[in-house]
């Protein structure tokens, strides 16, 4: 017994020993990455996920200190609102004017350990179906032209989607497969909090969801899609693929709720779990001058319903059903609207996890179909509602990664305050 005890205390020492020196030499030589952005101003995305490698996880220099080093950073555009240049002096980071440059440090060979590429906001044209056309896909070959050179790659995540077209996300995609470039993207809302901790049960059959969304289709509209899809992929069988979508607007929403297109008791379920809706005594078809409707319809016979409900709606939320039991779950997606954005820290630990450990820890095929399914949803908006067949989008996969609920964010401030 007393033997036990001693060879478990030793075990112990050594344990805690080993991981002292782990995270002794973890500090002493984090992962240098390089940031690829459009534009670097106060709370755009680059701000808002690159400056916690700066400025600790709470972006007060009180949070956690990250893994990662910045080491490079090249802007795109660099607007009168540019804060990278003062960040770079008091952080010691290099500013580069290419991407070429950000990546290998001036030595002619690749000198980082993950990249970083985030094209969100800054003055681009919009697609002829009403994407914001960022250069995803140049930065992209620019970083792949440097991995060649280079003869050897290194784990590169992509915010939000990963193009504005389908041809490109796809050339990404096929590209990291055949090169074997760990990749991960997507949107913070699958990892964010939910109001009340929800997901779909594992391994269970679900017929319906139906989710709320607001804003811009384009870009808020990508953010519903992708925690959508992370509940979905949950289901039996894991992802199927996408076989079709189809976008409605205007009156023709209201008759789709009419008809009961989609489930009214899903859709009462996912608005009582908005906090704030923003109806004030009017009916909807009052507070919602311009609904529209987004139809996902799934290979194995789920489909799901997103609608976008601006002027009465500011949050985002969703319902399911289940087919054994007709059970129905809610949650809200609930994202902290005010600095430090801490939904952005879950989902810069996952980039943490890819560069770490050349390990993607969530499907990029999620982002792949998410990507492929606003391009044609917008399509089918700008063509009066078409029903677009999606064959392309038939990607099954099984999910590598499950929702956990994060711990409470930090005291918040509004936005205006900071």
């Amino acid at each position: 017994m007393i033997f036990s005890r001693r060879v478990t205390l030793l075990a112990l020492t050594f344990a805690f020993t080993s991981w002292l020196a782990g995270s002794a030499n973890a500090e002493s030589n984090p992962k240098k990455v390089a940031a690829i952005v459009t534009i670097y101003t106060h709370n755009s995305h680059a701000d808002i996920i690159v400056s916690r490698l700066l400025q600790t996880d709470t972006l007060d220099g009180k949070g956690k200190d990250s893994p990662l080093k910045l080491v490079s950073l090249y802007t795109d555009q660099k607007s009168s609102g540019d804060i990278s240049r003062l960040l770079a002096a008091s952080h010691r980071f290099r500013i580069s004017d290419s991407i070429e440059d950000a990546l290998t440090l001036g030595t002619g060979k690749l000198a980082v350990d993950g990249v970083l590429l985030i094209a969100e906001h800054g003055d681009y044209p919009k697609s002829p179906t009403g994407n914001a056309q960022f250069p995803k896909r140049r930065f992209w070959d620019a970083t792949i032209k440097v991995f060649q050179a280079s003869q050897r790659v290194i784990p590169v995540f992509i915010d939000k989607h990963l193009s504005d077209n389908w041809t490109d996300a796809k050339s990404i995609y096929d590209t990291a497969r055949e090169m074997h470039i760990p990749l991960m993207a997507g949107s913070s809302l699958p990892t964010t909090w939910r109001k009340p901790p929800a997901d779909v049960d594992r391994g269970e059959v679900v017929s319906e969801i139906v989710a709320i969304t607001y804003h811009t289709t384009d870009a808020y509209g990508f953010h519903a899609l992708e925690f959508v899809q992370a509940l979905a992929e949950q289901r039996r069988g894991g992802e199927s693929g996408i076989k079709a979508v189809r976008s409605l607007s205007g009156e023709a929403v209201w008759k789709a709720a009419e008809e009961k297109l989609f489930d009214p008791e899903l859709f009462d379920a996912a608005w009582k779990r908005l906090a704030n809706p923003q109806t004030r005594g009017r009916s909807l078809r009052e507070a919602v001058p311009a609904p529209r409707l987004f139809i996902v319809e799934y290979a194995d016979g789920l489909r799901a319903y997103l609608l976008e409900l601006n002027g009465a709606v500011g949050e985002w939320s969703a319902a399911w059903r289940y087919q054994k039991d007709r059970r129905i779950e809610a949650t809200q997606f609930w994202t902290q609207e005010g600095r430090p954005g801490m939904h952005f820290t879950w989902l810069l630990n996952g980039i943490e996890t890819l560069v770490l450990t050349g390990e993607p820890p969530r499907n990029v095929e999620r982002t792949l179909l998410t990507s492929g399914a606003l391009d044609a949803l917008l399509l089918s908006l700008k063509e009066n509602g078409r029903r677009v067949e999606t064959p392309y989008l038939m990607v099954p996969y099984q999910p590598i990664w499950r929702w956990s609920e994060p711990p409470p964010p930090p005291t918040m401030r509004p936005w205006a305050e900071q």
